[in-house]
This record gives structure tokens, C-alpha cells and sequence, in this order.
């Protein structure tokens, strides 16, 4: 009987290290191709009032702001309307399309919150910029403004700087210069390694290497925009980096405040139980185990705790957050603002994970506008 239990417990504890392996590797993958997995089922109309007809889905039925990317090319920007095609398909307006896209029935595309693909989508005059890291050249896009005050835009895991652009409009409209970088591993950035993701532990660098070239060229205060894994970069750096005491202030768009809760919320996503995502953390956190995973080192998952460590905050901080985030938990969010509202405003939003924007755009843009205007000016 003991034979058998330590054979069961032997089993157990192997089905467990592989299973935390792969979530582990998931999470930390490099980055992919888009992937396009609707079909346009029709088109309505022509010109200004064309419509495009889509499978219903929890994100083609939900009102807001998004974009189509087909796999030919091209892009269709949709309009917050939803009309109902019965159970079963929903009718989307378009609000703009890029140069040449004639969109047609049988069309594969993805859909996404990221709204604009360029700073010209987005009516930026920007000049690419090439920012020096210790792994290789990062490109960013850089849109002039007071050179005394720079924003710095940070993307998050698995998405392109393009998706920040969402935030650089406010910035620019209030006259600050603004910095749309990238860093390694992100699809953009100079490639280090086996190209996994360290979680911000080592692309905290990378983006500190874009303060630099800021501070060279007349920075004296900055604003750092995180979005999802940007914002825990933004965190590190406003907190903890050499850099920290020309922070003014975080915009945090559905920020990762805690990773274990993160893995955790996105193995219950996969239909995973949630506590499967504990079995993660030893192939992140111990330097042997996140070597042989592909890591470079281990990723100190603590030091990414700002509920815990909330009373090392000391920079202004908005977040925005969608109470629907099921891949980065609003929980993580209230429970900070709860610890620290001298230092942290909380705005909630009707949407999912980096969706806010995209839920309410003139909300959320006034409200960016709102609290950088009266912080900037104290």
C-alpha cells in the first residue's frame, strides 16, 4: 500500500510540474501571427452607410468602438452601433477603412480593440525613431511636443505599440511629447534569446533605455502609459529604477498588479481551476526551473505585487480598468485603490481586458485629459 501511494504520489507530482510547465510556456511565448478566425458574412449598403454582417459572438454583440484587420490586408473601423441579423449574426457600421480595402463576403478577419494600425490612423504626425537598448535597436514612433515633458507609452504582452496609440492621442492634444516605444521580444523590439516574455523583468530595461534617450533630448518630467503588462513596467520604473524621480505620473489601462492572480484568472478562462496557475510559479520563480523553460533568469513575481507593496507607492496613479477583465482581474485594481486613495483614482468601465477606450472613448479620453490637466498643472 505505501509502495502505492508513493507511486500515486510520484504520478501526481510529474502530471503537476507538466502541467504548470505548460502554462508557464503559454504565458511566456513568443509572439504569434494574428489570428483570423471570423468570416464576413456579408455587406450591406455602400459608402458611409455600408454595414458589415458578422457572426454573433460576446465581443461582435457588445456596443463600442473596435476594428476589423483582414487577412489580406486592410482594416475597417466599426462604429458602436449593434443591429440585430437574428440569433445568430449581428450588423456592424463603418466608420472608416483603410486606402483601397473593399471589404467582401467570405472575408477572414480578427477582430480587435486596437483601433488605430499608425500614429497617421490616428491623425498623428509622428517620425520614426530608433531607441539603443543593451539587446539591439527598438523602434518607436516619437510625436513632438513641449520637449520638457514626455510621455512615455508602454504596450502590453502579446500586442503592438500600435495599441497604445488609444492614449497617445490625449497626450498630444495636451502638448506633451510623446514616445511609442517597443522593446525585445514583443514582435517589434530587437529579439534576446529563446524570444520568450520576462513577465517586465527585463523589458523594464528596454524601456528605461527610452527614458534615456528622452532625458537627452530635454526631458525633465514624464508621464508613463502602461497598458496591461506596460503597466507593471511603468510600476518598476516609477518606483524602483534610476529613473523614478522624473516620473510625475502613471495612466494605467487595466494594469497587471499581481501575476499570480493573472495566471490564475486566465488558467479559469481556459477552463482551467484557477488554483492550476499556482502550479506556474515555480517554472517562473526558480532560476534552474525558468531556465529550462527558456528564460534568461527567474522573474521575481513579488516584486510585480502592488497590493502588497502598496505602501512603496508614492507616484500619482489613474487607472482604468473594464469590470469585465476576465484575463487581468479588476479585484487587483479596487484593492489598491482601497489601500492607497491619497495616491490612486480608479475609473471603471463597462468592458473587457484593454477595452475601456473602446467601451467609451470620449469617457475615457476626458477623463485621461482630465486628470493629467490638473495633475501636471499642481
Amino acid at each position: 500500500m505505501k509502495r502505492q501511494l508513493a507511486i500515486g504520489g510520484a504520478m501526481a507530482a510529474a502530471v503537476g510540474a507538466a502541467l504548470g510547465w505548460t502554462i508557464a510556456r503559454k504565458l511566456t511565448a513568443p509572439v504569434g501571427p494574428r489570428r483570423f478566425n471570423l468570416t464576413l458574412r456579408g455587406v450591406e449598403g455602400d459608402g458611409d452607410g455600408r454595414l458589415l454582417i458578422l457572426d454573433r459572438t460576446p465581443d461582435t454583440g457588445t456596443p463600442g468602438t473596435y476594428n476589423l484587420w483582414f487577412e489580406h490586408g486592410g482594416w475597417a473601423q466599426l462604429g458602436s452601433e449593434v443591429e440585430d441579423r437574428g440569433q445568430n449574426q449581428v450588423a456592424r457600421v463603418v466608420a472608416g477603412l483603410s486606402p483601397g480595402l473593399t471589404p467582401r463576403e467570405g472575408d477572414r478577419v480578427s477582430w480587435s480593440g486596437i483601433y488605430f494600425g499608425s500614429p497617421t490612423d490616428a491623425g498623428l504626425d509622428a517620425s520614426d525613431v530608433v531607441i539603443s537598448t543593451a539587446v539591439g535597436p527598438a523602434p518607436a514612433w516619437r510625436i513632438n511636443g513641449d520637449t520638457s515633458i514626455w510621455a512615455i507609452h508602454v504596450h502590453g504582452l502579446g500586442s503592438p505599440r500600435a495599441g497604445t496609440l488609444r492614449g497617445v492621442q490625449v497626450a498630444t492634444e495636451l502638448g506633451l511629447t510623446s514616445l511609442v516605444v517597443s522593446y525585445r521580444n514583443d514582435g517589434e523590439g530587437p529579439t534576446e534569446g529563446s524570444g520568450r516574455s520576462t513577465l517586465g523583468a527585463a523589458e523594464t530595461e528596454d524601456v528605461e533605455a527610452a527614458i534615456s534617450y528622452a532625458v537627452r533630448r530635454g526631458a525633465e518630467r514624464i508621464v508613463l502609459f502602461g497598458w496591461s503588462m506596460g503597466a507593471a513596467i511603468a510600476l518598476q520604473i516609477a518606483h524602483r529604477s534610476d529613473y523614478a524621480p522624473l516620473v510625475a505620473g502613471l495612466v494605467l489601462d487595466s494594469p497587471v498588479l499581481n501575476w499570480v492572480e493573472v495566471i490564475k484568472a486566465n488558467c479559469q478562462r481556459a477552463g482551467f481551476p484557477r488554483s492550476a496557475g499556482l502550479l506556474a510559479v515555480p517554472w517562473l520563480a526558480i532560476g534552474p526551473l525558468a531556465r529550462l523553460m527558456g528564460l534568461p533568469a527567474r522573474v521575481s513575481l513579488q516584486e510585480f505585487d502592488w497590493v502588497t507593496h502598496a505602501e512603496e507607492l508614492s507616484v500619482p496613479t489613474l487607472i482604468l480598468h473594464g469590470a469585465s477583465d476576465d484575463s487581468v482581474p479588476i479585484k487587483t485594481s479596487l484593492a489598491l485603490a482601497k489601500k492607497r486613495p491619497d495616491l490612486v483614482q480608479l475609473e471603471c468601465f463597462d468592458a473587457g481586458h484593454t477595452l475601456s477606450w473602446n467601451s467609451d472613448a470620449a469617457r475615457w479620453r476626458a477623463t485621461v485629459s482630465t486628470w493629467l490637466s490638473d495633475g501636471l498643472a499642481s
